[in-house]
C-alpha cells in the first residue's frame, strides 16, 4: 500500500517539461544500452561459432540491410511512438517498385523525375493513411490493414501480375550506386541510414514536433487539453512514415534484380515493427529513439544473419527471429512493471499551505 506523507509547506511548482523528457531521456539510455550489449554478445558469439560473420563481404552486406531496413525502420518507430501501427509499408514498395520501374523503362521519365514522384506517391499513400485514421477516426491497424491489401492489389494490377525490372546493370547508374555502390568500405544504403539517424534524431529528440508525438503516444486526451494539435501530429508520422520508406523503396528496387508485385517487400512491414519493438519502442506508445531503432535494426539483421551462417533451415528464420522479439519484449515488459510497482511503493509527499496559527 502507498504511504502518503503531508508536508505543510509552500506548494511546489507542477514537474516542467524538460525534466519529464530528461527522466524519459535516462530510461531510453538504459534500454541503449542494454540492446548494444545483446548486439556485441550475439555478434561474438556468432563470430566464434562461424568466422566468416567478420569477412569484409558478409560484414558489408550486413551492412547494406541495416540501411535499408533501417530507414523505414525509424519511420515505422515514429508512427509506433505515437501509439500507431502502419501494416502497409511492405505492399507500399510493391506500387512504388512497379511504378518506377514503368516510369523508367517504358515511359522514359527523367530519372531525378522519376524518383520524385516516386517519393511523392509515397506520401501520397501517408496522408492517405492519416486521413482516414485522424480524419474518420478509424483504427490504425483496420487503415494499414485495407492498406496492405490495396496497395499489393493495384501492384498486380497495374503490371497484369507481370515482374518488373530496370534492364542490365549499365542503366540508370546513379540509382544502383545508391543501392549496391560504396563510399570507401562503406555501402550506401548505411551511408543514407546514417544521414537520416542524423536528421531524425534532431526531429524526434530536439524539436517541438518531437515533443508532442511523445506526449500524443503517453496520453492522446491529455495531450489535446494541453492545446496541442493532437490530429496533426499523428497525420505528420504517418506521412514521415511513408516518405522514409520510399527512401528505403528506392534501394530495395534496385537492391534486387526484379519487381514480382506479388511478393516484393512481402512482409517487410513486419521487420520494421521486429526492429522497432526490439529498439525500445513501445506498442503502448510514447516510448522508443532513434538509436534504439537503428540498434534494434542490426540486432533484426544479425540474427537472420546467424540462421544462414550456423546452417539452421531458413524456414525456422522467422521463428527464431520471434522467439528472440518475445524473450526481449517480455523482459523489457517485466522490467517495466518493476519499475511501475517500484514508484507506488514510493511515499507519495503532499504539499499544502501551512495553516493558520501554526508556529514557522
Amino acid at each position: 500500500m502507498t504511504e502518503v506523507r503531508i508536508d505543510y509547506a509552500t506548494p511546489s511548482r507542477p514537474v516542467p517539461w524538460s525534466q519529464r523528457l530528461l527522466a524519459a531521456a535516462r530510461t531510453a539510455g538504459k534500454k541503449e544500452l542494454a540492446i548494444g550489449l545483446l548486439l556485441f554478445t550475439l555478434c561474438v558469439i556468432v563470430a566464434i561459432l562461424n568466422p566468416r560473420f567478420l569477412s569484409a563481404t558478409n560484414l558489408r552486406n550486413q551492412a547494406s540491410q541495416v540501411g535499408l531496413f533501417g530507414i523505414f525502420a525509424i519511420g515505422m518507430g515514429i508512427v509506433i511512438i505515437t501509439g500507431g501501427i502502419d501494416l502497409s509499408v511492405g505492399s507500399a514498395f510493391a506500387l512504388q517498385g512497379v511504378l518506377l520501374s514503368i516510369a523508367l523503362r517504358e515511359w522514359h521519365v527523367p530519372s531525378a523525375i522519376a524518383v520524385v514522384g516516386s517519393l511523392a506517391l509515397m506520401v501520397v499513400l501517408g496522408l492517405l493513411n492519416a486521413f482516414f485514421i485522424t480524419k474518420v477516426r478509424l483504427q490504425p491497424f483496420i487503415v494499414t490493414l485495407c492498406g496492405l491489401m490495396f496497395f499489393r492489389s493495384m501492384a498486380r494490377f497495374i503490371t497484369h501480375d507481370e515482374t518488373k525490372g530496370f534492364g542490365d546493370d549499365s542503366s540508370f547508374p546513379v540509382l544502383r550506386l545508391l543501392a549496391a555502390g560504396n563510399i570507401g568500405p562503406v555501402p550506401m544504403p548505411f551511408v543514407l541510414l546514417i544521414v537520416v539517424s542524423v536528421i531524425m534524431w534532431v526531429v524526434l529528440h530536439r524539436s517541438v514536433y518531437g515533443r508532442y508525438l511523445y506526449a500524443v503516444g503517453r496520453n492522446d486526451e491529455a495531450a489535446r487539453y494541453s492545446g496541442i494539435n493532437t490530429k496533426l501530429v499523428v497525420g505528420g508520422a504517418y506521412v514521415l512514415s511513408m516518405l522514409l520508406a520510399g527512401i528505403s523503396g528506392i534501394i530495395l528496387a534496385f537492391w534486387t534484380p526484379s519487381i514480382s508485385p506479388n511478393d516484393h517487400g512481402l512482409s517487410y512491414e513486419l521487420f520494421g515493427i521486429a526492429a522497432a519493438v526490439l529498439g525500445g519502442c513501445s506498442l503502448r506508445g510514447g516510448e522508443g529513439s532513434i538509436l534504439g531503432i537503428v540498434l534494434g535494426t542490426a540486432l533484426l539483421q544479425v540474427l537472420r544473419n546467424m540462421v544462414i551462417l550456423l546452417g539452421i533451415p531458413s524456414s525456422l528464420e522467422l521463428a527464431v527471429t520471434a522467439s528472440v522479439i518475445l524473450i526481449g519484449v517480455t523482459a523489457d515488459e517485466m522490467l517495466s512493471t518493476r519499475r511501475r510497482n517500484r514508484k507506488l511503493a514510493t511515499p507519495v509527499t503532499i504539499t499544502a499551505p501551512v495553516p493558520v496559527g501554526t508556529p514557522g
